[in-house]
């Protein structure tokens, strides 16, 4: 039988670790092993998870659909219920959140050299924030996690960030807080109105899924968690935040942004937005393709046109979530698969390409496109790997973004052939702009004459696992399939 508390451990484990942090947090020596080793636990409990999924499936949770579930009363006067759930969708963002942290404390293992112990408790402070996020099924107790992990991100890029950071950290408050406080309202609003239809006040999700709703106060609602969400994603033209947050961020900071904070957007929408409101959603399904599609569209023309490298891979990640929204605006079941992998897909890939620029711009202090050349004859370990997580950036068969582009693409052309082809022309400006970043730094020939080591022994460690997740994921996607079959099958309307 597994542990009745599992998912809060789950969920503040890396909590606890911050508070641990607070008597170290002055000595780097004593902080970094701690962090380590906290977010080590974290990962191998996410990956016990999975491995066992199959017999937590048959144990039957006492929330259909899920593997594991956790229900307390927390805030009895209001409804609000301490209500966590885990079911396959969830359980690949978990590992994705646990893998992820685990890969920026890797990357700032030497970057981060001030503050280290505040540096590596808001990054558990946040592990936890985002955990909450992708398992909470409360909308008020969504929304407390919601907020909790924007708090340490405002502070790494205002602290740790580089060029306009404070700038950029202004943006990314204002506008997350923004569409924030508008899903706010809107959950306040649909828990008065199914108070006053049932007399029962909840903020649960499958409660409020009953909810019946005029047409028009569907859209109003549906409208404000649209909104938040298409922030976070980011979708075209509430994108604007993204690439000056990617650019000021410090590398640990950037592998978070993608890897994670962009994702909780598109698990909100598909785990709280389209079963919320259905028909709102249906109803405004032609904006999300011409939104997502734009986004696409656009964010290839401008990434092709950057000389920072980190700010083209911010570009570049615009244009790839753009593909997760098609997924979900078709919302069918082989094109909501697509999207699913895809999240995980970006989180590894793009994670990987920032943190090679950042390990880049460690030696030779600049990621100006232009300053490089040659870099496959001085420093090819360092080459290679780039080339081979480009190349799954672009989507190349055998490398795992192709399988969600794929299914995405496939899909989506059974409800919309237009937007399907319209999306795959995204797919050919990707490949551009992608050879044109490589052939300028890895082949080109050298351009300033600058000293670069390759690739230290935990450098290589940390690629060598990432590149065997982008071919694992694009040779044998199989078992990541199985996992989240059920829950798209019971999200679309059909049997688990």
């Amino acid at each position: 039988m597994a542990d009745p508390h599992l998912l809060t451990i789950l969920v503040f484990f890396p909590l606890a670790g911050c508070l641990l942090m607070l008597p170290v947090w002055k000595r780097p020596a004593a902080a970094r092993p701690l962090a380590l080793g906290v977010m080590t636990g974290e990962l191998l409990l996410a990956l016990w998870l999975y491995a066992s999924w199959h017999g937590l499936a048959a144990l039957k949770s006492p929330l259909p659909g899920y593997l594991l579930a956790e229900d307390a009363p927390w805030i009895g006067a209001f409804g609000i219920r301490y209500t966590l759930g885990l079911d396959g969708i969830s359980l690949l963002m978990v590992m994705l959140t646990a893998f992820s942290f685990c890969v920026a404390l890797a990357v700032s293992w030497r970057a981060v050299g001030e503050k280290v112990g505040l540096f590596l408790a808001l990054l558990l402070a946040m592990e936890t924030g985002i955990m909450g996020v992708f398992l909470a099924l409360d909308l008020a107790l969504f929304y407390l996690f919601w907020e909790v992990m924007l708090i340490p991100m405002f502070f790494l890029i205002g602290i740790w960030g580089h060029g306009r950071r404070i700038y950029s950290t202004v943006k990314f408050f204002l506008f997350t807080m923004f569409g924030s406080l508008l899903m706010l309202l809107a959950i306040i609003a649909l828990h008065l109105l199914h108070a006053q239809q049932s007399g029962v006040a909840t903020f649960g999700l499958h409660q409020l899924i009953a909810t019946r709703l005029p047409a028009g106060t569907q859209l109003w609602l549906f409208g404000a968690f649209f909104l938040a969400f298409a922030i976070k994603f980011p979708l075209f033209p509430l994108h604007t935040w993204l690439p000056d947050a990617h650019t000021d961020a410090p590398t640990a900071g950037s592998v978070i942004l993608a890897g994670l904070l962009l994702k909780t957007g598109s698990y909100g929408l598909l785990r709280f937005g389209y079963p919320l409101f259905p028909q709102a959603a249906q109803t405004l399904t032609p904006l999300f393709y011409t939104l997502a599609i734009t986004g696409i569209i656009y964010a290839s023309l401008v990434a092709f046109a950057q000389e920072d490298m980190k700010r083209l891979i911010a570009y570049s990640s615009i244009g790839h979530m753009g593909y997760v929204a098609i997924g979900i605006a078709a919302w069918q079941p082989v094109a909501l698969s697509g999207s699913i992998i895809q999240m995980a897909n970006h989180g590894v890939t793009t994670g990987a390409l920032f943190a090679m620029v950042g390990m880049l711009d460690e030696r030779a202090h600049t990621r100006e496109i232009g300053a490089f050349g040659g870099l496959w004859g001085k420093i090819p370990l360092w080459s290679f790997f780039f080339l081979l997580f480009s190349m799954a950036s672009v989507g190349l068969p055998g490398l795992n973004n192709f399988v969600g582009e794929f299914l995405v693409l496939s899909g989506t052309f059974t409800k919309s052939p237009l937007a399907a082809g319209l999306a795959f022309t995204g797919i050919v400006l990707t490949l551009v702009y992608t050879v044109r970043l490589v052939q300028e730094v890895v082949f080109q020939t050298e351009r300033k004459p600058l000293p670069l080591a390759d690739l230290d022994r935990r450098e290589i460690c940390l690629l060598a696992l990432l590149a065997l997740l982008v071919v694992w994921m694009g040779v044998h996607p199989a078992p990541l399939l199985d996992l989240i079959h059920g829950p798209v099958q019971i999200l679309v309307g059909g049997a688990p």
